[in-house]
């Protein structure tokens, strides 16, 4: 189609748009030109003073298409703003090449502070349900920045980010959807990291899935939301319990999924049920994980302690489980009750669970000769985070404990927990010192004797003050 057919059959709610003016002139130009051609030419045949008549006619004609230049130029071959509907452009987007919304019932960006809001809701399954709750948020002036529907057999769930007025209440925002059909409603605060598209997340969190098993907690934690995550031993095998499935199970507010060694994943939220949506994309994350097997990333730091012993920093697994014994053996009956709070003698018993990436991430420090002479434990912990370090003897009071605890902390803040713990007691100064080191706030609770220190993570603080790689 070319341009000027474009032009002529561009429509105004379905009719054709015809530009009747410029037709109008062009056709009197037209006219009036046979008209002149005709008379000159009676007159040329017929009178003596044929060159003069035929000069005033060019002076005529070209008078004519001077005046149909001008025109043109003047009123160009848009269509004015009338013809289609089209509202002039604000004076604050004149020469910024941004074009304002149509208007047919989508607000404008959200003038002044606004706020993220994640909105769950199920509607009834019929045209115009979710039209009606688009425009019950259109008429608050909430922008929707994403939508994704979950159908279920008796409605759909739909799930929004919403950029709303900072000034518009949360139960507001419920009631209209209330109003417009919504039921089971679900709000919470939204942050910039949920304006990342669900499969560009998705993706995300299966590659760092694939490349630490330590990874999959938290990778269903993000991919969940506010959740309690837990890892239960396989069921036994004289049926006094029910086992899981290979497929998993899906409970309403809990998720049962089977982990590759036999043991039961345990996904948890207080009040909001799970999706079969859901439920599949954290199948599919476990399988990815069971299929890959076991795996740590394998990068190290080596650094000089100020004796001028050198020490490596390495992440820790299940084959490190008889190195960590023998360290046990070099460490004294106190140093061993301090980091495990109970019989002596059954210390090497946990070792095969803090050493498994399903329940954390270790780092442990070693001589050049290889080895281990400290472990650190990150520990996943349902919804908190627990830290722990144990230094053998020969090794203590060198800023070991201090290094690893800055590197498991650095790790915690990454993985955005907001808070880690670590139990102890009050006549370990040792681990009293390196938290107080840390130069975050602290809470101390007692509890049963036992000491319990919670360092609350400021991402900007941790960043600032914890150095991974030093």
């Amino acid at each position: 189609m070319n341009r000027k057919t474009t032009d002529v059959t561009r429509a105004k709610n379905g009719r054709p748009v015809h530009h009747w003016r410029r037709d109008v002139v062009e056709l009197a130009a037209l006219f009036t030109a046979v008209a002149v051609a005709d008379a000159v030419a009676n007159l040329i045949g017929h009178g003596p003073d044929g060159p003069a008549l035929l000069l005033i006619s060019a002076v005529v004609l070209l008078a004519t298409a001077a005046f149909h230049t001008w025109w043109a130029r003047r009123h160009g071959h848009a269509p004015p703003a009338s013809d289609t509907g089209a509202r002039p452009g604000s004076p604050e987007r004149a020469g910024t090449g941004e074009s304002p919304k149509d208007g047919q019932g989508t607000p404008e960006a959200v003038p002044g502070p606004s706020t993220l809001w994640r909105l769950r809701t199920t509607v009834r399954d019929e045209p115009g349900s979710l039209a009606a709750l688009c425009t019950a948020l259109a008429g608050h002036r909430v922008d929707i920045l994403s939508l994704q529907t979950h159908p279920l057999g008796h409605g759909t769930v739909d799930e929004f980010l919403l950029r709303a007025p900072a000034t518009l209440p949360a139960g507001d925002l419920t009631r209209a959807v209330a109003l417009a059909g919504g039921s089971g409603t679900w709000i919470e605060r939204a942050d910039a990291h949920d304006l990342v598209d669900a499969p560009t997340r998705i993706l995300g969190l299966a590659t760092r899935t694939a490349l630490d098993a330590a990874e999959l907690p938290l990778a269903l934690r993000q991919l969940l939301g506010r959740c309690t995550i837990r890892q239960l031993p396989a069921a036994p095998a004289d049926g006094t319990q029910d086992a899981v499935p290979a497929e998993g199970v899906l409970e309403d507010t809990v998720l049962r999924l089977r982990a590759p060694e036999g043991s039961v994943i345990t996904v948890e939220r207080p009040y909001l049920p799970f999706t079969p949506t859901e439920f599949a994309r954290a199948r599919a994350l476990v399988e990815l994980d069971s299929r890959l097997g076991p795996r740590i990333p394998r990068s190290q730091d080596v650094l000089t302690l100020p004796e001028g012993d050198a020490i490596t920093v390495r992440r820790a697994g299940t084959d490190d489980v008889a190195a960590a014994k023998e360290m046990h053996g070099r460490c004294s009956s106190r140093t061993l009750s301090l980091r495990y709070h109970g019989p002596v003698g059954d210390a090497d018993r946990y070792l095969n669970h803090l050493l498994s990436p399903r329940y954390g991430r270790t780092l442990a420090v070693e001589t050049s000769s290889g080895r281990i002479v400290a472990l650190g434990h990150l520990l996943w912990d349902g919804d908190e985070t627990e830290v722990a370090l144990l230094v053998e003897d020969a090794w203590q009071r060198r800023g070991i404990g201090s290094q690893l605890l800055g590197r498991l902390v650095a790790m915690a803040a990454e993985a955005g927990c907001a808070s880690v713990y670590a139990v102890t007691q009050a006549s370990n100064t040792g681990m009293v010192a390196a938290m107080r080191g840390l130069g975050l706030p602290l809470d101390y609770q007692i509890e049963e004797g036992t000491l319990v220190i919670t360092a609350r993570l400021e991402p900007a603080a941790v960043s600032g003050r914890l150095t991974v790689g030093e």
